[in-house]
């Protein structure tokens, strides 16, 4: 009701705005604000229509990690948590950092970023996969081009009433002192948790609390997160297979490329959209390429 009333009133102060857009500059200006505002509004509605899915409306855990290529790919990392991090922001939504492995030179190998805001999970697990960057490295004396791969990863974070069944016994939990960026709090005490979930090999760890117990806490929080996405990813798998087979994740089977060098361009191999200003959408214009994909979703299905 609330958004109604929002894209009513911005109606009418666009029609009041273009009915004094003659007398002068002030009033044109601010017509074309209104209906860049009224457009985008009605543009996220649109998108928000094609979320229907159960825990379209979840928060989210998002994990990045560096490929093969040392520093390349650590810093390429980097520059996708920041990609992410500004789109958090544009939408208004919060984030925190619960992990973060810095890079040996430069980046980081690997983050995991809790993502709160309305339907985190819906819009970005349209940027689960492996991103491709191409550029002329600035690690590289001999300024030669590189190839870079980062996979980033969406589970949606389940509300405790959605049953996730964890054998105690399935778990090892060790705790280790907290390192890098994190906080005021790191490297304070042993409060760093690992947990590793044995039957599906899956390992989170947090350091972002004050505490061993809240690290515990989000910790488990992340597993059950993680074990409830493997569960539905193995889910669509069946369906898919039957359909027209799934690739896994994997080098080289890329959802989206970025090239900086020798030309400039973004695009996303499942729709084939195409933006060639790199640079906004590494400052976190994610929009167009999210919106496209839903609808291709839609599409297909």
């Amino acid at each position: 009701m609330a958004r109604i009333e929002a894209l009513t009133t911005t109606k009418s102060n666009l029609e009041a705005a273009i009915e004094l857009a003659e007398e002068g500059e002030e009033f044109r200006l601010e017509a074309e604000t209104l209906l860049a505002t009224l457009q985008s509004k009605v543009d996220n509605l649109e998108i928000e229509n094609l979320l229907n899915e159960e825990l379209d409306g979840a928060n989210a855990m998002l994990t990045i990690h560096a490929g093969a290529g040392g520093t390349e790919s650590c810093d390429w990392a980097q520059m996708l948590m920041r990609m992410y991090l500004r789109f958090i922001e544009k939408k208004g939504w919060t984030s925190e950092i619960h992990d973060i492995l810095e890079g040996e030179e430069a980046g980081i190998k690997s983050v995991s970023i809790e993502i709160q805001g309305e339907f985190v999970y819906g819009l970005l697990k349209a940027e689960s996969g492996v991103h491709r960057l191409v550029r002329i490295s600035p690690f590289d004396s001999n300024a030669r081009r590189h190839t870079s791969f980062v996979s980033v990863f969406l589970s949606p974070m389940i509300d405790d009433d959605i049953e996730v069944e964890i054998n105690p016994a399935d778990l090892r939990i060790d705790t280790y002192r907290a390192s890098g960026a994190g906080g005021q709090h790191i490297n304070r005490t042993d409060s760093a948790v690992r947990i590793t979930h044995a039957p599906s090999g899956i390992v989170v760890q947090c350091q972002s609390q004050r505490s061993q117990h809240q690290n515990k806490d989000t910790a488990m929080k992340m597993l059950r997160s993680k074990l409830y996405e493997r569960e539905m990813e193995a889910r669509r798998q069946k369906q898919q297979d039957v359909e027209k087979g799934k690739s896994d994740i994997a080098w080289g089977s890329q959802i989206r490329s970025y090239v900086l060098h020798p030309y400039k361009m973004v695009k996303d191999h499942r729709t084939d959209l195409e933006v060639h200003d790199p640079d906004r959408v590494l400052d976190g214009d994610l929009d167009a390429f999210i919106q496209k994909y839903l609808y291709s979703l839609r599409t297909t299905s």
